[in-house]
C-alpha cells in the first residue's frame, strides 16, 4: 500500500518505519528542513530502542522516504496519515492549529480519492473541524473529490514503540464507512495475523478512547503516589501493599509502582486536555482533576525529602542525581520529574552532578550551560563528592550499584530513591541514611551534616 505520513516526529518515524517494514510504500512529511535532512542522511533525530535499525533498512531498500513537498506526498498515498504534534495550549487545552494545516494541506493537494487518518491524539470532535476543513479547502479550489476520513489513535510507549506497533493489544478504528474499516484491515493485516485485534467503532468514540485510556493509567500512578504518601504517615510500606493489592487480578501490577509523578509527552497533556474537554461540555471531572493535581505535588517530594533532611540549608551543598528522561529508554525530558527537582535545588543555591544513559544530550538542549550543573559521563562520576544522591530515573544500570564504592564518594551516606530501586533494610546495613517514596521514616535516623562554609 501507498502511505503518506504528515509529521516526522516520534509518532510518525516509528509508523512509518514499521509500515514500511511490512513492505508498504511510506512518504514522511514534515515541514523541518533540517530535520528531513538528517532523516534522508541516515540519522534519527529521536531515542528509540530500534528505531534507526528499522529506518534504515527499510531507506535502504527504498520503500521510506523523508520530503518537506506537501505536495509529493499527498499525491503519494491513498492513506494521508496526520502524525503532528497537537501540543497543550495555554489553557491546557489541545492546540489542533497543525492538524488543521495538514488537512487544509491534503484539501489543497489531492486529486483523486483519499483516506484522511488521524494518529495525532486529539480530543473528540477533532474529526468533525478536519473534515471541514479538508472540505472547506477543496470548495476553495471549486472541485468536489471524494474522502473518507478514521480516527486511528496510536498506543506505544516510549522506549518499547516498535514491538507496541509490530504486536499491538488493540488497533482502533473508529470510522463512519465500512468500505474504510477493510482498508484498515489490510494495513494493519501483517500486525495482527495471529489474533485480530482490530476495534471498530464510531469515530468520536475512537478519539475518547485514547484520551481516556492515558487518563486511567495516570490515575493509577496518582493514586498509588497517595497510598504510598498516606503510608510514610501510617509506617506502612508501600511496596509491600503493592504487591498485596497488585495480586488482585482487577487491579494488577501495571502502572502502580509509586515514584515521582509520571512526565512525558501524553500523559501530563492528555489529563489536562481531557480535563479541559469535559469542562467545554460542561462537566466539572474532579477525578482528572485531582490526577493532575496529585502528580504536580508528586514532583516536589524528593525535593521537599531533601530540605527537610537538611534543615532546609541546600545552599552550597551539591547534589548527584541519576535519571533525567521522564522514564528509562527514552531521552524525552518533557515535563520530566527531575526538571521540577533540578530547578528547585537550583532556586534553594544548590549545584547538581547529573547523569543519565541517554539524556544527557536533551539536557545539553533543554539548559544549555549552567553554572550549577555539571553533565557527568557516568554515575560514579556524578556521585563524586556530592553531599547527597538522588535517583529519579529507574534504568536498568542503577539497580545494583557498588554501595561500598557509593558511600566512599558521597560526603555524607544519604540517598533519596525516587523509584524505591534499595531495600531500606540493606541500605541500613551498608551505613546509608536511606529514603524511599512511601516506606516510611530515614533507615537510619542520621543527623545531617553542617551545612559547607
Amino acid at each position: 500500500m501507498r502511505i503518506t505520513i504528515f509529521g516526522s516526529g516520534y509518532v510518525g518515524l516509528v509508523t512509518g518505519a514499521c509500515l514500511a517494514d511490512a513492505g508498504n510504500q511510506v512518504v514522511c512529511v514534515d515541514v523541518d528542513p533540517a530535520k528531513i535532512a538528517r532523516l534522508n542522511e541516515g540519522e534519527v533525530p529521536i531515542h528509540e530502542p530500534g528505531l534507526d535499525e528499522v529506518i534504515e533498512r527499510n531507506r535502504q531498500k527504498g520503500r521510506l522516504r523523508f520530503t518537506t513537498d506537501a505536495a509529493e506526498g499527498v499525491a503519494h498515498g491513498l492513506f494521508q496519515m496526520i502524525a503532528v504534534g497537537t501540543p497543550p495550549d495555554e489553557d491546557g487545552s489541545a492546540d489542533l492549529q497543525y492538524v488543521l494545516t495538514v488537512a487544509r494541506t491534503i484539501g489543497l493537494h489531492m486529486s483523486d480519492y483519499k483516506v484522511v487518518v488521524t494518529k495525532s491524539t486529539v480530543p473528540v470532535g477533532t474529526s468533525d473541524k478536519v473534515r471541514l476543513a479538508l472540505e472547506d479547502s477543496l470548495a476553495t479550489r471549486g472541485v468536489a473529490l471524494e474522502f473518507d476520513f478514521v480516527s486511528n489513535p496510536e498506543f506505544l510507549k516510549e522506549g518499547a514503540a516498535i514491538s507496541d506497533f509490530m504486536r499491538p493489544d488493540r488497533v482502533i478504528v473508529g470510522t463512519d464507512n465500512p468500505r474504510v474499516t477493510e482498508l484498515m484491515r489490510a494495513l494493519y493485516e501483517p500486525f495482527t495475523r495471529n489474533h485480530d485485534r482490530l476495534i471498530v467503532m464510531d469515530i468520536h468514540s475512537a478519539e475518547l478512547t485514547k484520551y481516556a485510556a492515558n487518563a486511567m493509567l495516570a490515575t493509577k500512578i496518582s493514586f498509588m503516589n497517595e497510598i504510598a504518601n498516606l503510608a510514610e504517615r501510617v509506617g506502612a510500606d508501600v511496596e509491600k501493599v503493592r504487591i498485596g493489592i497488585g495480586s488482585d487480578p482487577r487491579i494488577g501490577y501495571s502502572f502502580i509502582y509509586p515514584g515521582v509523578g509520571y512526565g512525558g509527552s501524553c500523559f501530563p497533556k492528555d489529563v489536562r486536555a481531557l480535563e479541559r474537554s469535559a469542562r467545554a461540555v460542561g462537566y466539572e471531572s474532579q477525578v482528572l482533576a485531582a490526577v493532575e493535581a496529585v502528580n504536580v505535588r508528586q514532583k516536589r517530594v524528593l525535593f521537599d525529602k531533601i530540605v527537610a533532611h537538611f534543615g532546609g540549608a541546600l545552599a552550597g551543598r551539591t547534589f548527584a542525581v541519576w535519571g533525567l528522561a521522564f522514564k528509562p529508554n527514552t531521552d524525552d525530558m518533557r515535563e520530566a520529574p527531575s526538571r521540577v527537582l533540578l530547578e528547585a535545588l537550583w532556586a534553594a543555591g544548590a549545584a547538581v552532578r547529573a547523569y543519565d544513559p541517554v539524556a544527557m544530550e536533551e539536557a545539553r538542549r533543554i539548559y544549555g550551560p549552567h553554572a550549577a550543573l555539571v553533565l557527568c559521563e557516568s554515575a560514579d562520576a556524578a556521585i563524586q563528592g556530592a553531599d547527597a544522591l538522588a535517583i529519579v530515573t529507574e534504568w536498568r544500570e542503577f539497580r545494583s550499584p557498588d554501595f561500598d564504592a557509593m558511600r566512599a564518594a558521597l560526603t555524607a551516606p544519604v540517598v533519596f530513591d525516587g523509584r524505591n530501586l534499595y531495600d531500606p533494610q540493606l541500605m541500613k546495613r551498608f551505613g546509608f541514611t536511606y529514603y524511599g517514596i512511601g516506606r516510611g521514616a530515614a533507615l537510619p535516623a542520621a543527623r545531617a551534616a553542617a551545612p559547607p562554609r
